[in-house]
């Protein structure tokens, strides 16, 4: 298989992982509260991207030590750009009728799958 057939998997598995882990195993402990920073439930939602994605790049055969510290950095990133989100989300009171709303729905989700592009881009540099 070529590279570049390989790198367009990785990247629709990694997309893949992040709609089962971000809209259908996210629970309510996950989701409400979100917008303190020390969030138990957000820790253990950021932690099962953790967990899928190192399945996800081991398949694709990534280096234990690499594969490491791009889960690592993955589960601070996602963490991260929730929190953000919820904060921002909560402070403005916003509801699925309000246009900010969707913004904010959108920014979130568009950082997460520009830190899969970056994750990808690692990978085949390796």
């Amino acid at each position: 298989m070529n590279d570049q057939l390989l790198l367009l998997l990785l990247i629709a598995a990694l997309q893949i992982k992040h709609l089962i882990a971000d809209f259908f195993l996210q629970n309510s402990k996950m989701i409400m509260g979100r917008e303190v920073y020390w969030h138990l439930g957000r820790t253990q939602h950021a932690g099962i991207h953790s967990i899928f994605s190192t399945l996800v790049l081991g398949i694709f055969g990534t280096p234990l030590v690499p594969l490491l510290a791009i889960v690592v950095a993955e589960f601070i990133i996602h963490f991260h750009i929730d929190w953000l989100k919820a904060r921002y989300s909560v402070n403005r009171n916003l509801q699925p009728d309000q246009p900010l709303y969707w913004y904010a729905m959108g920014t979130d989700q568009a950082a997460h799958q520009l830190t899969y592009l970056v994750m990808a881009w690692i990978w085949i540099c390796l």
